[in-house]
């Protein structure tokens, strides 16, 4: 006997009642419409997070020391100093640079109690006792900057003290040794 024969054939009847006509769609400002997506994002990450630990939860982990993980910079010492120009004031001015980015960079003397240089000082110290050489590259280096910021710069220590920090002297060094390097010299 089959189930179907069982029960009576029951006819449900259709509703008779009208549904209330529906009311016009609301428009929702951004903000809204942000807050919607916020909420339900919000929603999926909770879960997402849940589910996360639920499946982890069984994976062992041993505690991490952080003191394994951070660590500070290696002081490697000073920084190689790169092929020289072939020139010798171009040569000059690249090691005047180099000096400055390994030895520190000072303003208001040649030579600081630490024994960062100023712009002159590293050049002076570079030329290694020829004056026409240091000339040269003193020379060079005011044109260069005298090409980037006009000619009001009177000399090098000057332009040299009016800064507060070492990029642009350090930088105006490496484009007179390329100035240097264009010109032959």
């Amino acid at each position: 006997m089959s189930h179907a024969s069982l029960s009576p054939a029951v006819d449900h009847p259709a509703p008779t009642t009208q549904a209330a006509p529906a009311a016009p769609p609301v428009e929702l400002t951004l903000e809204e419409r942000l807050a919607l997506v916020n909420a339900a994002m919000t929603a999926r990450l909770d879960e997402a997070a849940v589910a996360y630990e639920v499946n982890t939860a069984h994976i062992p982990t041993k505690p991490v020391d952080l003191a394994d993980i951070i660590v500070g910079p290696i002081d490697t010492g000073p920084a190689p100093l790169p092929e020289l120009y072939p020139t010798p004031v171009a040569a000059v001015l690249q090691r005047a640079h180099h000096r400055l980015l390994t030895g520190g960079w000072c303003k208001d003397v040649l030579v600081d109690e630490d024994g960062a240089r100023c712009m002159l000082g590293a050049i002076r110290i570079e030329a290694r006792g020829d004056s026409g050489l240091e000339a040269s590259a003193a020379s060079v280096v005011l044109d260069a900057i005298r090409r980037k910021f006009g000619d009001d710069v009177d000399s090098v220590p000057s332009f040299n003290d009016a800064h507060g920090n070492p990029r642009v002297p350090m930088r105006m060094l490496d484009q007179a040794a390329g100035l240097a390097d264009a010109r032959g010299l």
